[in-house]
């Protein structure tokens, strides 16, 4: 991986870490998020307007690309929060990060990507990293508490999750070899947006639009250019590197989040995190040295 591609993929991380904070603190998350995209439209738009790339229409297979990619991305954020709803965080986290295990198989299997072995190491210790992040204490008994209970429609919402990003992580970076990746992300956001609106216009969620306005206007204009600054980012490097290597890099948004949750926010179990934390990292420099 290009020193190019690394820097914008921790960055990527860095305001991915950052805007999740700030979706933690708002009321109404799924109205929130919504707004956050509303918010990250007008920045996204003046972008285009000087960006220094020649403009054309995404073909069909773009457009395809492009379709996969907001589906499936929608579909998580959803399978996520219904899990959440019933699940508890040590069990559901890791569960839905299980994304990194199936997309350096999809990039060998579907795109022909080639993986070192210091870089598939580096993709294991990111992934045990992951799954430790949430535990009390290291031992097997509670590396293996996420999958204990299969039957439980939390966890099979989590595990399907994590599948359906995979998948999402595919046609994102099939969609940015063969187009712009700011025009792409920019479609992209519009096509989620359209989505998460169809969504909103459910009875359930209608009084609580103008109510997260109100609480949280000022999140919410902080948020929009975050979330702007990690699509953009993440999507450019993911252009310049395999997408086994990107997806997994980009989970040093963990280590930040911890940081926060331990310094900031006062969280327990600082110890086990940091160590997490610190496998992630290790991981990431490896996936960089592959």
């Amino acid at each position: 991986m290009s020193n190019l591609a690394f820097v914008l993929i921790i960055f990527s991380a860095v305001m991915h870490a950052t805007w999740n904070t700030l979706v933690k603190q708002s009321r109404h998350k799924t109205v929130f998020i919504w707004w956050m995209f509303i918010a990250s439209m007008f920045p996204f738009t003046a972008i285009i307007a000087v960006v220094n790339e020649s403009f054309h229409w995404p073909t069909p297979h773009t457009l395809a690309m492009i379709s996969i990619g907001s589906v499936s991305f929608v579909l998580y954020h959803l399978l996520n929060g219904r899990a959440y709803r019933d699940g508890d965080l040590s069990i559901i986290y890791p569960l839905s990060q299980t994304s990194m295990v199936y997309v350096p198989i999809w990039g060998v299997l579907l795109l022909g990507e080639r993986l070192s072995v210091v870089g598939i190491c580096g993709i294991l210790l990111v992934i045990f990293g992951t799954f430790c992040v949430q535990m009390q204490r290291l031992s097997l008994a509670e590396l293996a508490r996420p999958f204990r209970d299969l039957k439980s429609s939390a966890v099979r919402a989590a595990l399907l999750a994590g599948f359906i990003y995979s998948i999402g992580s595919i046609a994102e970076k099939t969609g940015v070899r063969d187009y712009p990746p700011v025009f792409f992300t920019y479609f992209l956001v519009i096509a989620m947006l359209c989505l998460m609106t169809l969504n909103l216009c459910r009875p359930k969620y209608r009084n609580l639009i103008a109510d997260e306005w109100r609480t949280n206007w000022r999140l919410i204009l902080w948020s929009g250019p975050t979330v702007m600054l990690s699509f953009l980012s993440f999507r450019y490097g993911l252009n310049m590197a395999r997408v086994g290597y990107a997806v997994p890099v980009r989970q040093v948004s963990i280590m930040v989040g911890v940081l926060i949750g331990i310094f900031f926010l006062r969280e327990s179990f600082g110890r086990m995190r940091l160590i997490s934390a610190t496998l992630i990292v290790a991981g990431a420099a490896l996936i960089r040295l592959g």
